[in-house]
């Protein structure tokens, strides 16, 4: 099979369309669609439905998808580590943070990193640490943060930051006073909560399953600056990592009873060639966290 034609294929599969897909590789039309034409006659089988308005894959190419997304991936990786032995690429960094790290714990890393490697490009995306596996996989992404309690098979990923979170609170709730919060109080108030797939919403969940405890979510956002006001004004509590709120005067953050650990890693796909822009970058974040222990 023609490595040309697999990527044809797959931008044909994403896109539902010949003519979109001609158009995201910058390539005429009828080329593609010859191409796949020969890729189907090779096989002799068909690979698309393409009687519809939005041309679909048929059983068999539903078959192929993801050994070409692997084929087309493993030859991409391959071009990038030879034009790096070549020095032919001055290197870049794609890497997937949620807005909590990234808002609070990232940016001075970030900015030493280019400090230390002004050479190499940083290309950074917001999302939940579930989405961003997703990115992983897809090649969207080198690399990204995900939760290390049980972190996937076909992900390989190094721990880089422990914490705790904490019971927000303003500073004239009720609960402010105490040493620790209990569960059974912090469910029983209006909530502030990140949406599903974020790593803050997935702590609570999990919660929950364990204490048979139904949250009152008063608002869903993954905005901060958002969250914070509410919490200050009293219209709900959250839990964040402390180091959101360290300089919020109006705000209070208190361990739990039990306390909720977080343990976070950056993780990247399992066998796929990691860039040495990215180890580097990876060796980077370790000896900041190490240095932070």
């Amino acid at each position: 099979m023609d490595s040309r034609a697999l990527t044809y294929f797959l931008a044909v599969a994403e896109s539902g369309s010949f003519t979109a897909a001609a158009e995201q590789l910058h390539v005429a039309q009828p080329a593609v669609s010859m191409a796949i034409r020969r890729l189907e006659e090779e096989l002799e089988l068909s690979l698309f439905h393409r009687n519809e308005r939005r041309i679909s894959l048929t059983d068999e190419g539903l078959v192929l998808l993801p050994h070409a997304r692997q084929i087309v991936q493993a030859l991409a990786d391959a071009e990038l580590e030879m034009r790096e032995l070549h020095e032919m690429a001055r290197g870049e960094v794609r890497i997937g943070i949620p807005s909590m790290l990234g808002s609070y714990y990232f940016p001075p890393i970030l900015m030493a990193f280019r400090h230390r490697y002004p050479q190499l490009r940083l290309s950074v995306v917001e999302a939940g640490t579930r989405q961003l596996q997703k990115m992983i996989y897809s090649g969207e992404i080198d690399m990204g943060v995900i939760v290390a309690d049980t972190p996937p098979e076909d992900l390989e990923s190094r721990s880089f930051l422990r914490d705790q979170m904490m019971a927000i609170l303003p500073q004239d709730h009720h609960l402010a006073g105490q040493k620790t919060v209990r569960f059974r109080d912090f469910f029983a108030e209006d909530l502030v909560l990140f949406r599903k797939g974020y790593f803050h919403r997935e702590v609570i969940d999990q919660l929950c399953r364990e204490h048979d405890f139904s949250p009152k979510i008063c608002v869903e956002t993954n905005l901060l600056p958002l969250t914070k006001q509410i919490v200050k004004h009293g219209f709900g509590i959250t839990t964040l990592l402390e180091m959101v709120i360290a300089e919020d005067a109006d705000l209070v953050a208190l361990p739990f009873e039990q306390p909720v650990w977080l343990d976070l890693s950056v993780a990247w796909r399992q066998g796929g060639y990691l860039s040495r822009a990215n180890r580097t970058f990876v060796d980077f974040l370790l000896e900041h966290s190490n240095a932070q222990t």
